[in-house]
């Protein structure tokens, strides 16, 4: 896609793969320039696509969207060089060596590592402009002072600031928080197999563009995933239908099943744009107006509309920037000294695993190697919930989910597992550890039913060892866990079993720790 040379181009703009914001042309005529004086580079770097075991579904995502965009932007007047390079360094060295250019424009990356290149790229090349991350509405001032800030009031800082679901300065229906009303169990039908009062979630067939890619994904080695599969939208047409369909079918159901599990439905009632939200095909402030609009308009309940929105500006922005506050000690925190494994199974699930016969894990890691998605409550309560029980390094699961998931990008993956999934930041992020046995598993998701374990028996062949690992953790955590409001109740009902029975536990957690 490399152009001609230009003498009047005196500037490029490097765009990332994750900043595919339809906004590119509006910021950069802001500070006048225009197709006249600036073109446009995108690299493809070759040592990224290397770097990890990325899910193929994931690479082709990124790969066909960039692809998708540059042309979006040639269509549009704008000279764009696209490369592939061995290296995002080579491929900007290649693009100055051949397009001369006065400026180099970078808007700073999301993540920690990208914004240490960029800072190096500017030491190296004198005229490199830094942007500001214009993709985020929240900064780490946003947190206020206090070392572990609440979800619920800076939430209500980005309602005020958006004018998101408000009545003038009031929240809309009188309540700021709608979450009580969102954590109804899965049906009756749901847990008897039935699901066809859940909406298909709609596929994008791969085109031209798409299918090229899957072609350079699949000739890369060491990547993980299913091969086939993949049908998220790559273009921003795409992405607006495919949301646009949540919206007329699923966000009525979000709300209230937001935090249900069931087999067979990964997706469920959830939207499944957060891929497509953070990598920019879709655009945050206008998918919250639809969704707000959705509400005014009586398509959908309060309870979904806020849940929906709670969820983009509250958490996602939350975590952005708890993550930016506390980076680079964040990634190597370890608050419980969690030190085992991450268990092989999931990196390679197998029939005939040891971890196989527990049916709640063998759905979420199987779901990820299928399509690099499941949904928060999976994410949370069983792989995140698992790791922490089971001692394992929040660092080894914190790499997982960022290779892994279709929408993990450093700046979500660590607040989100080294914090609140492992409890590794000592409570910066949650106020607890998300520890729970198989009473809630079985609660609120349905694979107990087909499980090979009684999630209502604690010690026993047949017993869930989700229960032991979970009295195991508490024990093994006593005195932190006993000094947390939050956490202290477990501790006194474990102060009161007899001996003998927190011996058994314990030991049938050692027991089961040691297959994996």
């Amino acid at each position: 896609m490399a152009t001609s040379l230009n003498s009047a181009i005196d500037t490029s703009v490097w765009i990332l793969g994750d900043q595919l914001s339809a906004d590119w042309p509006a910021w950069l005529a802001e500070q006048g320039h225009t197709p006249a004086n600036t073109r446009v580079v995108m690299i493809e770097s070759l040592a990224k696509l290397r770097s990890r075991p990325w899910h193929r579904h994931k690479l082709t995502l990124v790969l066909a969207a960039m692809r998708h965009f540059a042309d979006e932007l040639c269509g549009e007047g704008w000279q764009v060089d696209y490369r592939e390079a061995p290296s995002f360094d080579s491929g900007l060295h290649a693009h100055r060596a051949e397009f001369p250019t006065r400026n180099l424009i970078v808007m700073r990356p999301s993540t920690y590592d990208g914004a240490q290149f960029v800072t190096a790229l500017a030491r190296r090349e004198i005229s490199v402009i830094v942007w500001p991350n214009r993709m985020f509405l929240a900064t780490p001032d946003d947190l206020g002072t206090v070392r572990s800030p609440l979800l619920e009031s800076f939430y209500r800082k980005m309602r005020k600031r958006t004018g998101l679901l408000m009545d003038g300065d009031e929240p809309a229906g009188g309540r700021w928080n709608h979450d009580a009303d969102n954590r109804q169990p899965p049906r009756k039908p749901w847990r008897k197999g039935d699901t066809s009062d859940v909406p298909a979630v709609p596929r994008t067939p791969p085109d031209a563009i798409t299918r090229a890619v899957q072609a350079k994904v699949g000739a890369i080695a060491g990547v993980w995933g299913a091969s086939d599969g993949f049908s998220l939208p790559v273009t921003r047409t795409g992405a607006w239908a495919f949301f646009e369909r949540f919206v007329e079918q699923r966000l009525a159901g979000f709300g209230p099943y937001e935090d249900a599990m069931v087999d067979g439905q990964p997706v469920l009632f959830h939207s499944l744009i957060s891929p497509l939200l953070n990598i920019g095909l879709l655009d945050r402030d206008t998918v919250c107006a639809a969704v707000d609009a959705a509400y005014r308009d009586g398509r959908a309940p309060l309870n979904s509309a806020e849940g929906f929105i709670r969820q983009v500006i509250g958490w996602r922005e939350f975590v952005y920037a708890c993550y930016w506050r506390e980076m680079p000690g964040l990634s190597k925190a370890n608050a419980l000294g969690a030190s085992r494994d991450l268990p092989k199974y999931y990196w390679e699930p197998s029939d005939g695993a040891p971890l196989d016969k527990l049916a709640c894990l063998s759905a979420s890691v199987r779901g990820v190697w299928n399509s690099g998605y499941t949904h928060h409550i999976q994410r949370l309560m069983v792989l995140s919930n698992f790791a922490l029980l089971a001692d394992v390094s929040p660092q080894q699961l914190n790499e997982w989910f960022l290779c892994t998931y279709l929408d993990a990008y450093d700046w979500v993956v660590t607040p989100n597992v080294v914090g609140m999934g492992t409890y590794g930041d000592g409570g910066v992020v949650g106020t607890k550890p998300y520890a729970a046995g198989a009473n809630y598993l079985n609660k609120m998701g349905t694979h107990c039913e087909r499980c090979t374990f009684d999630p209502k028996k604690r010690i026993g062949e047949r017993a869930c060892p989700f229960n032991s690992l979970y009295w195991d953790f508490i024990a093994r955590h006593a005195e932190q866990l006993g000094k947390n409001p939050r956490t202290s109740m477990p501790v006194m009902a474990l102060r009161k079993m007899k001996p003998a029975d927190v011996d058994a536990l314990r030991q049938q957690a050692r027991a089961f720790r040691n297959t994996l």
